[in-house]
């Protein structure tokens, strides 16, 4: 049986690899195995920091709703259960974006919050 070298398939890889890792600082974008290292760490990094996001970002959310609340005398907690018992279908995202947009509306939900509490 003949001997099959790995030529074309391994410049393939190395290749896709060097592409992905372009640009990085030192030998992490020119050899190999350090590029190799370097897009399996920030491929992985990537993947961490996608739930990461969206972790911070409802927080940020929270803050900002929190807030909001504040001004209109209720705390977080109260505002949310209030809007819960009126049937507000609502996210956190769109609530916070009222919040810091268009006070006026915010206002009004923090009324009707606290009068269905």
């Amino acid at each position: 049986m003949a001997r099959v070298k790995t030529g074309f398939t391994r410049r393939r890889r190395h290749k896709k690899v060097l592409k992905l890792t372009k640009g990085q600082w030192g030998t992490r974008g020119r050899l190999f195995r350090r590029s190799n290292e370097a897009m399996l760490k920030s491929l992985w990094y990537a993947y961490r920091d996608r739930r990461n996001r969206r972790r911070d970002l409802r927080r940020l959310w929270i803050i900002r709703i929190n807030a909001g609340a504040h001004q209109n005398g209720l705390n977080y907690s109260r505002f949310m259960y209030g809007l819960k018992q009126a049937g507000v279908v609502l996210d956190r995202k769109m609530l916070s974006d009222i919040a810091v947009r268009d006070a006026e509306t915010f206002r009004k939900l923090a009324a009707l919050s606290a009068q269905n509490q």
